[in-house]
């Protein structure tokens, strides 16, 4: 069914916006825990902390070892939470009392998007970029 001309395209509802910024904050964590923690921790000196972790939780070997797949999976996430928070044709409802409630969780969805948006960039520069700096920086 067509929109009517001059009206905008139904909005997405508040749960579907809320749930795709909550898996986008999940899966910027994920980014941040397989890859960040790790080199954090050997780099504040605590490598036994790391081996602990490793050897209780075997899932982050797996995950270190196909980094580039996380992130990729990651960024699709953000781009998809990004692009339905910030889509044109964006619009409350005129009821007061939902219109409210829906200005509300947009603040807040935006809250949780960019927290995302920056442990993930934490991560993919902790992952990507710090050893080659390092290593630039060294010779």
């Amino acid at each position: 069914m067509n929109p009517v001309e001059g009206q905008a395209a139904e909005p997405a509802t508040p749960r579907i916006e809320t749930g795709t910024t909550w898996l986008a904050l999940f899966a910027s964590t994920g980014t941040l825990v397989c890859c960040a923690l790790p080199i954090i921790l050997v780099t504040l000196g605590l490598g036994t902390t790391v081996v602990a972790l490793t050897s209780s939780i075997p899932l982050l070997v797996t995950l270190s070892q196909h980094k580039i797949w996380v992130f990729a999976g990651s960024a699709i996430l953000l781009a998809g939470a990004g692009w339905i928070m910030y889509r044109p044709a964006r619009a409350c409802p005129v009821d007061p009392v939902l219109g409210k409630l829906c200005d509300r969780t947009q603040l807040w969805n935006r809250r949780i998007y960019w927290t995302s948006v920056g442990l993930w960039g934490v991560g993919f520069f902790a992952a990507f970029v710090a050893l080659p700096l390092r290593i630039w920086l060294d010779s």
